[in-house]
């Protein structure tokens, strides 16, 4: 894939043409579809208006991305060719360059209607460390871990673009030392950081495991807001509830899954060996670098090439009983964790419960979530030609409840 010569990128630049993730954006009452390169959005409504990309009509008067993901794998290589082609060669600069607003002057939007959200719990290292804080004296992984990919069924109408503001939740909590919960807002809020995948063509059927790419379009960031205190209390014996459903943010990028080609790496040993609809022909992941700044200092950097069960796996696990696949269903990975305290995705491992709190850069400390407390999570990966695929950034501020 050869650079955007004429665009003149910096070197190291995470959106370049190896990369292009699609978004939505807004300017005043008006919102369309994009296309990120640099630090510049190329407007595909107004591309395919001029017949410089053909879409078949998924951008033109689209403000999600739905129909585009809708669209299906051989239409998504064919703009994603010609996008590489205009962004590339010089002879396209003069029809482009009108195109092109800068990221800064517009209203970065949820890019996709969420259809349904599903998260899972897949990183091993992380089902360890909250079994052994939410059971101890029991066993921390329970006897399905290892032979199913574990989720929930999330809130797909509380999923929001990073940058939005997230009002502390309330909910029952209950101390040990207490007879009976009381209610009030969490007082235990944290975060999970996770790597989500959209869905675009949908299925009526179970999708088979090596017909991944055929339906998921794309990659974004996740922050599973999470309130350890409601969680707690309410989880046993069906799972998160109140705890999880009042926010999911996520990045306003959604990259390519042929952006992540670069970035696919063996899936780790599964013992005991899984059962055949979970069998790949290819058993693989992706090597993602995720880095989690709360308040500006960084304070962790999980790895995403050591999640346990794959984005493969988790898609036909979740179709396997006949639930339909929708286009802009939402499924995150789970929190991303590694075998060190610095590589775990969330505040509760990080400062195990609280026991080891966490000193920032501004000398305060932390152990859960303050108002006003910010969380920006970021992601790299490698690309094509040696490059490197940014994912942005999800990033949310704690407001005081009302």
């Amino acid at each position: 894939m050869s650079g955007a010569a004429w665009l003149e990128l910096a070197e190291g630049e995470p959106f370049g043409v190896e990369n292009l993730p699609y978004c939505a954006f807004g300017q005043d009452r008006f919102r369309w579809t994009g296309v990120r390169i640099g630090d510049r959005i190329l407007n595909l409504a107004a591309a395919e208006g001029r017949g410089l990309v053909d879409a078949g009509g998924a951008f033109l008067g689209q403000g999600t991305l739905n129909r585009f993901m809708a669209a299906g794998r051989p239409v998504w290589a064919r703009v994603r060719e010609r996008l590489v082609e205009l962004l590339s060669a010089g002879r396209y600069q003069e029809s482009i360059e009108p195109l092109l607003l800068s990221v800064a002057d517009v209203r970065l939007e949820l890019p996709f209607e969420v259809a349904d959200y599903v998260d899972f719990y897949s990183s091993e290292e992380h089902a360890t460390n909250l079994g052994r804080l939410f059971r101890p004296g029991g066993a921390a992984l329970l006897p399905n871990w290892k032979h199913l990919p574990v989720g929930y069924h999330g809130r797909a109408g509380t999923v929001v673009v990073s940058g939005t503001e997230v009002p502390r939740p309330y909910g029952q909590r209950k101390s040990p030392d207490d007879d009976a919960p009381a209610f009030g807002a969490s007082l235990r809020l944290d975060i999970e950081a996770e790597v989500g995948f959209v869905v675009g063509v949908p299925s009526e059927e179970a999708v088979a495991i090596d017909d991944f790419r055929e339906h998921v379009f794309g990659a974004v960031l996740v922050n599973d807001w999470s309130a350890r205190d409601l969680q707690a209390w309410e989880y046993q014996p069906l799972g998160p509830f109140l705890g999880k459903s009042f926010r999911t943010s996520v990045s306003p990028w959604v990259v390519p899954l042929d952006a992540l080609d670069a970035a696919r790496v063996p899936g780790p040993p599964q013992v005991p060996p899984v059962l055949p609809y979970l069998r790949a022909g290819e058993h693989y992941g992706y090597d993602i670098g995720i880095e989690i700044f709360w308040n500006g200092t960084l304070v962790s950097r999980p790895p995403f090439a050591g999640m346990y069960w794959t984005p493969a796996q988790q898609l036909a696990h979740m179709t396997v009983n006949g639930a339909w696949a929708r286009t802009g269903d939402l499924y995150a990975s789970g929190t991303v964790s590694g075998a060190e305290a610095e590589q775990t995705g969330s505040f509760i491992e990080r400062t195990w419960n609280g026991a080891r709190p966490i000193q920032l850069a501004d000398g305060t400390a932390r152990s859960f979530l303050l108002d006003g407390d910010t969380v920006t999570i970021t992601a790299t990966a490698p690309g094509a030609g040696g490059a490197r695929i940014g994912f942005g950034e999800v990033t949310g501020t704690i407001t005081k409840p009302e």
